[in-house]
């Protein structure tokens, strides 16, 4: 087992090393595919009214005549041992893990990203929670009444909420449950965790929910799906055979077989939503990775897209190695692959 997760992690540290060089080539290189120059990039550091021969000189101090490794090479450093920013007049230190100052605030990207994290990692957690427990709990009933109206009604709740696209269903909640029968906190009213728990559950029972509806549609069709297979294997009729409980044979033996390909689309989902809810944070109007992001990539500003992207490829990662050492719990045999 030890062997394995040793195996687990070096893997995890090779695939993160691949995003970080292939997001940096992206990012560094549309930019003069585009006829951005060194120079380009300098004048968003120092101001379009410095004169040519300043940002000539901050373009030069920055790095931004290097080779491309060169400037990777510089960007990997910085987030382990930190880097000194020579701006000309000033000279800015940017202690690890840096990612480098934003174009925009001229603040350091990695303070900002964590100061954006409790939002999406409150989103995430709560809205994990809530489609976990409805989407296993109409898929199973769904399988166990095959057939019957709770059956087609889940299914059929689980088809609309598969189809609406979270904008929609956002917006209209906000109208219905905030705005007219004011049930809910209107969007942009996030308060952290540590000032109130109860304004903070406020704020974010509308995102839980209407995350939750999207994603336990799917979670029902595929435990349906699963229980509907594993419920006429030939270990379960053994096990009724052997005059266990109804319940027992559904839960123990139906259920837990069918959580196996669960378990790897939760860790995926869960891994994506650390990386920010897009979509959700944008209609509530919620200060997370997500919004944080969509505002990076409006304003090219290439550091912060930089820092949102790899910490959201750092957390799918981890979320995978995470099912893949799960996996080896449940399953012997995968240690072996």
């Amino acid at each position: 087992m030890i062997t394995y997760i040793i195996r687990r992690l070096f893997a995890a540290v090779v695939l993160l090393f691949i995003i970080s060089a292939a997001t940096f080539g992206i990012f560094y290189l549309i930019p003069r595919l585009v006829g951005a120059t060194p120079e380009t990039l300098a004048t968003r550091y120092v101001g379009r009214a410095a004169t040519p021969e300043t940002v000539h000189l901050i373009a030069e101090k920055l790095g931004f005549y290097d080779p491309l490794w060169l400037q990777y090479a510089h960007w990997v450093k910085a987030i382990f041992v930190g880097a000194d920013y020579d701006l000309g007049a000033t000279v800015e230190h940017c202690p690890a893990p840096c990612f480098g100052y934003s174009f925009i605030t001229k603040q350091p990207v990695w303070p900002e990203l964590i100061d954006r994290l409790p939002v999406t990692l409150s989103l995430a957690v709560g809205a994990a929670i809530l489609w976990l427990l409805l989407g296993l709990s109409i898929g199973t009933l769904s399988a166990l009444r095959r057939g019957s109206f709770l059956d087609r009604a889940a299914m059929t709740f689980s088809l609309a909420g598969v189809s609406l696209p979270i904008f929609f269903t956002g917006m209209v909640s906000l109208l219905v449950f905030s705005y007219t029968l004011d049930w809910t906190a209107p969007g942009g009213s996030y308060t952290p965790f540590t000032e109130s728990p109860s304004e903070w559950a406020y704020a974010l029972l509308l995102p839980w929910l209407v995350l939750a509806l999207q994603f336990s549609a799917q979670y029902a069709r595929l435990t349906r799906a699963g229980m509907l297979e594993t419920m006429g294997e030939d270990y379960i009729r053994t096990a009724r055979a052997k005059g266990l409980r109804e319940r027992d044979v559904n839960v123990k033996h139906g259920l837990r077989a069918a959580l196996t390909p669960i378990l790897t689309i939760f860790g995926l989902d869960f891994g994506l939503l650390l990386g920010g809810a897009v979509l959700t944070e944008q209609v509530f109007s919620l200060p997370g990775l997500g919004k944080y992001a969509v505002d990076a990539i409006t304003n090219n500003d290439l550091p912060k897209v930089l820092g949102v992207t790899l910490m959201a490829a750092f957390f799918v990662v981890v979320a995978n190695l995470i099912v893949d050492l799960l996996y080896a719990v449940v399953d012997p045999r995968v240690r072996l692959g």
